[in-house]
């Protein structure tokens, strides 16, 4: 079967020749990050998805996914990695960190994987048009409250445990560090509609899968509710799902925002539940008395009996959250609705594998390759 996956890459990839490192330029301070090409025999991209819309003879194609896929010379893993980035970003957050360090694409090749990194659709290399909806882009202030200045910019207890950051100097983490401004330059406009966004990553990700076959949905941030939702459409076609630190948690924003969110759980658009749910306010909520520990979201759970995400009940899945990041105060309350609504997760805390220090963008930080480490145990022991 390994034989014939990598084949089945090269029968929808226009495979193009191995690149040689990159040069360095005499302007870049920062070193530039290649793929070791020692590792991987092949790489390509191709697109997923998408549908002409608008009248005669001015229509467009419109949801289509960038994907690029590299495979790896020997192929040791036997499902392929389809990693999904989170809001702002694209896929160049796993080709490597912005201080020119080893990326998780190169990571998980040398571990055996064959691995597709998306654009979601209206994002990077996936294309958007006006009439997809309003956009945002995040600010310097606001990445440095939420991902790399935590330490010092954010407002949530724990916030302080965060060490790994790269970088040194007053400045770590802020406008005008030349690592941060190298993280900054990657990001891009984000399309504000939730539900339009996981509409279009919910049929790209379908649309992908049904290319290439069953395989492993490694999810981000704001992509975590794509991963639930790419699973409910294709459950056959999910043989696991790492949800890293997942858009939550259900029902109501915490921290981050405030108000009612998530109508459906884990997501904003529909997922199969039985007994069958037409509209979100069928879902009969109670919240619990108390939170799980100090500071924590306090979670709501379904009134019993609960409503179960048949489609989701038989596929492994595992949620990641960094000790000093937000996530860490409501992840668990993903992790028990998702529980209670019949799936296999569990709640991986990463400093109960030895790996402090994190915030929320895991796979750039200091200590990348020890949790692409830890996701790689997970899967070994997890997705048969």
């Amino acid at each position: 079967m390994a034989s014939l996956r990598i084949v089945h890459v090269a029968v929808y990839v226009a495979l193009l020749p191995a690149l040689g490192a990159s040069p360095v330029l005499a302007e870049v301070k920062l070193p530039v990050p290649a793929i070791d090409q020692s590792a991987v025999a092949k790489r390509g991209f191709f697109y997923v998805g998408g549908r002409y819309v608008g009248e005669p003879g001015k229509r467009i194609m419109q949801g289509q996914a960038y994907v690029e896929v590299l495979a790896p010379k020997e192929q040791r893993r036997p499902y392929p990695l389809v990693l999904i980035h989170g809001a702002a970003q694209t896929a160049t957050n796993w080709m490597g960190t912005p201080d020119g360090r080893k990326g998780w694409a190169e990571y998980f090749v040398e571990q055996g994987y064959v691995v597709y990194m998306i654009d979601q659709p209206m994002r990077g290399r996936s294309a958007y048009h006006p009439g997809d909806g309003a956009t945002r882009m995040f600010t310097a202030e606001n990445e440095q409250f939420q991902f790399t200045a935590i330490e010092s910019d954010g407002t949530w207890a724990g916030r302080q445990k965060h060490t790994q950051w790269p970088g040194d100097g007053p400045n770590k983490g802020k406008a005008g560090d030349p690592i941060f401004d190298a993280f900054y330059a990657t990001q891009v406009e984000t399309v504000i509609s939730p539900e339009e966004t996981e509409q279009r990553n919910r049929d790209a990700g379908a649309a992908l899968l049904d290319k290439i076959g069953p395989a492993i949905v490694l999810t981000h941030s704001q992509s975590g509710s794509f991963g639930w939702l790419i699973a409910d459409a294709r459950p056959q076609l999910v043989k696991g799902i790492v949800a890293i630190e997942p858009a939550g948690p259900p029902f109501e924003n915490f921290i981050i925002g405030t108000g009612k969110a998530r109508p459906w759980g884990p997501a904003d658009i529909a997922l199969t539940y039985d007994p069958r749910v037409k509209d979100p306010s069928e879902i009969a909520l109670v919240r619990e008395d108390k939170p799980d520990g100090p500071d924590m979201f306090v979670c709501w759970m379904q009134k019993e009996p609960a409503r179960q995400l048949v489609n989701l009940k038989t596929i492994p899945a595992v949620v990641i959250s960094a000790e000093a990041s937000y996530h860490q105060l409501y992840d668990n309350c993903t992790v028990k609705y998702l529980k209670q609504a019949g799936m296999h997760v569990e709640w991986l805390p990463l400093q109960n594998k030895g790996i402090h220090g994190n915030g929320h963008m895991v796979m750039i930080e200091k200590n990348n390759l020890d949790i692409a480490k830890a996701i790689d145990d997970w899967v070994v022991a997890n997705v048969k």
